[in-house]
């Protein structure tokens, strides 16, 4: 599975983007999408994750204010970003877990570059 996120870019606070993410490959068996953010000198975390069945999850950080999304497919993934703050600044990668008999496989896609400043 190849993973390729885009849609970064400099925003001002207050403002949105769109980050899209491209599966290719054996997408066969994906049961669930994510995005993870990373930022110069922290951990990376999970910002939002969406299950096969559609279930969510969000970090208290960016509750009402992204939306992560899929096509039916799992093909392309979305992250919709409302109200940006300068602390979503970040490295936002894109994730997919496969089960393939009974194996769980991970895959990260190259990330996206997201700065919030005025």
């Amino acid at each position: 599975v190849q993973l390729q996120a885009s849609g970064g870019g400099l925003v001002q606070p207050g403002g949105s983007l769109r980050l899209s993410c491209a599966a290719s490959g054996f997408i066969s068996n994906i049961n669930a999408m994510a995005w993870y953010r990373q930022s110069p000198g922290k951990q990376r975390e999970l910002v939002a994750l969406i299950s096969g069945v559609d279930r969510t999850t969000y970090v208290d950080s960016v509750k009402g204010r992204f939306t992560i999304s899929r096509d039916r497919a799992f093909r392309t993934l979305y992250l919709q970003m409302n109200d940006l703050k300068p602390g979503d600044t970040a490295v936002y990668s894109c994730y997919a877990r496969r089960v393939l008999s009974g194996k769980q496989l991970d895959y990260w896609g190259q990330g996206t570059q997201v700065t919030v400043s005025s």
